[in-house]
């Protein structure tokens, strides 16, 4: 799916709802580390990864930037570093005039009211004041693979991101993933309309039902309810 195509698909859709879907269709995801913030509110992203390693120089996220893809977004891995902002102002102007959709760091900023002036999305742990202090050895896999948290994540990955965090799913899975994000968020939205008119959630999934099946069965979940009256939020 193109990156274009990635992001409209995405306007209407979340990060929780791709989370949902995911489970749904059993399919693997990874989130970010809780922390993982944009800078400015209500910024929003959809593209492919454009991975790069940070080792204290910015060259290698203008390297990255020489092979991007219009509505990549670059993703980078500074090992969750909070002592020093890996990117600033220079570096996000770049990103924009390099038709990136945005940049998501595994680490921190710096240049914050210039970036918030600028309005380019970016995602990060927040601000220090203090800028790369070293300059330590490239490795060769530096724009190829680039570790989030406790998982790595390469150019065959498709990253979203909006207020509630950011998720990282693989390419081969984009299609399946945003088309049962959309029924479940039809289906949340029919819910949610349904309330405001006077009709409760536990009437529409038959909640009393329920109760009196969990009491002559106690190993009756309500997973299993939900399957049964095509109610399902989590499923």
């Amino acid at each position: 799916m193109k990156n274009s195509e990635l992001a409209g698909k995405f306007a209407e859709l979340s990060t929780p709802l791709i989370a949902d879907a995911a489970l749904r269709l059993r399919l693997p995801i990874h989130i970010a580390p809780v922390g993982i913030r944009s800078i400015i509110a209500e910024s929003r992203i959809a593209g492919g990864v454009l991975p790069a390693k940070h080792f204290g120089s910015v060259d290698v996220f203008l390297e990255a930037m020489e092979s991007a893809k219009t509505g990549d977004v670059l993703v980078i891995d500074n090992k969750g570093r909070t002592d020093e902002g890996c990117i600033g102002d220079l570096t996000a102007l770049e990103a924009r005039a390099s038709n990136l959709a945005g940049i998501v760091v595994w680490g921190t900023h710096r240049d914050t009211p210039e970036l918030k002036q600028i309005g380019f999305p970016i995602f990060s742990y927040g601000s220090s004041p203090s800028g790369p202090q070293r300059l330590d050895s490239r490795t060769d896999d530096a724009l190829r693979v680039a570790r989030f948290g406790d998982f790595e994540i390469t150019s065959n990955d498709t990253v979203f991101a909006d207020e509630d965090g950011c998720i990282f799913v693989s390419a081969n899975s984009v299609e399946p993933v945003m088309k049962s994000a959309r029924d479940i968020w039809q289906k949340e939205r029919k819910q949610a309309d349904q309330i405001r008119s006077g009709r409760t959630l536990r009437q529409q999934l038959k909640f009393t039902e329920y109760l009196k099946k969990r009491s002559s069965d106690p190993e009756h979940t309500f997973r299993q309810h939900l399957r049964d009256i095509g109610g399902e939020i989590e499923e």
